[in-house]
């Protein structure tokens, strides 16, 4: 991989990590349905009258669209909100990785390898601590929302594999248009329609532009660009020679966190965080070699699908 595509992923990287930053914001003022709901209604109008059809069976990305983008960020926003620490959330969500492919033997027969299966051991050990760290705090409910939305991620990551877009860009972006209907619903039972008034009645008050200037981020910069800049290095290279760059992003997520908002995790989730980045690289590394191997476009598409994120 050339110098500038190298300095691009890491670029990437930077952007989906200050992307957890962005959420902080955007929660000081939107209850977490409600400003899930928003997010994805800001990507989804444009995405309608200027994006073209990825050429997709409906169901599968409708399946993305509720496990990727409702429930992830639904059961993502709502722990950040009681609680999650922000650096922390971005490391947790990582647990996709091993998740994915537990979910891949399950429903779809995929055997692991010997190499992903010693990761995924590694990765739920670090997750395990994490959660035992949390427990003995009383802040074990953000955890276990925030691996929900991990499994959610997992989970629409299945379908995505099934759907094999040709454009991963134009795929995650019509991914969108899913997630505003049932996220407004969840927010109109959880939170009400007090709270989703007074969000927007009170966008003219002085603080509120900290809440807006994170929309704009997580819109213009956490999911455009960021997904645009990805998806043209998985075009260029080897999905296996991407992906791992995306274990950057829990590092930036995790320091920004610690320089901006004052986080400061135990030694415990340090040790633990450690352990699960190396559970998910040793994964993807097995990964890379399999497909290369087998000199299978199909497997190294199915990575490409499973890193294209977007928090």
């Amino acid at each position: 991989m050339p110098v500038r595509d190298r300095l691009l992923a890491a670029l990437t990287a930077v952007l989906w990590g200050c992307n957890f930053l962005a959420i902080h914001a955007v929660l000081t003022h939107f209850p977490p349905l409600f400003a899930g709901m928003v997010r994805f209604l800001v990507i989804a109008i444009p995405t309608v009258l200027l994006v073209p059809w990825p050429g997709v069976r409906l169901r599968w990305l409708v399946g993305y669209g509720l496990g990727f983008g409702t429930l992830q960020f639904a059961f993502l926003f709502v722990g950040l909100d009681v609680g999650m620490p922000t650096g922390l959330a971005s490391l947790v969500l990582q647990a996709s990785a091993p998740f994915t492919v537990l979910l891949g033997m399950l429903f779809l027969r995929e055997r692991p390898t010997a190499r992903q299966v010693a990761g995924i051991a590694l990765a739920v050990t670090g997750m395990c601590a994490i959660a035992w760290q949390r427990a003995e705090h009383a802040a074990l409910l953000p955890v276990v929302l925030t691996l929900l939305g991990a499994l959610s991620w997992a989970a629409g990551n299945l379908c995505s594999r099934q759907a094999r877009p040709q454009n991963p860009l134009h795929f995650t972006l019509w991914m969108s248009v899913v997630p505003p209907l049932p996220m407004f619903a969840l927010s109109l039972v959880f939170e009400g329609p007090a709270e989703q008034w007074r969000a927007l009645t009170t966008l003219g008050e002085p603080g509120a532009w900290v809440s807006l200037a994170g929309l704009a981020y997580v819109v213009l910069l956490g999911t455009i660009a960021g997904s645009g800049i990805w998806s043209t290095l998985l075009r260029r290279h080897p999905a296996g020679v991407v992906a791992p760059f995306s274990l950057l992003v829990p590092v930036v997520g995790m320091t920004l966190a610690f320089l901006v908002l004052g986080e400061r995790p135990t030694a415990v989730e340090l040790v633990a965080s450690a352990i699960v980045v190396a559970g998910v690289l040793l994964g993807s590394f097995q990964r890379r070699v399999v497909s290369e191997k087998r000199g299978s476009n199909h497997v190294s598409h199915s990575r490409a699908e499973r890193v294209v994120t977007e928090t």
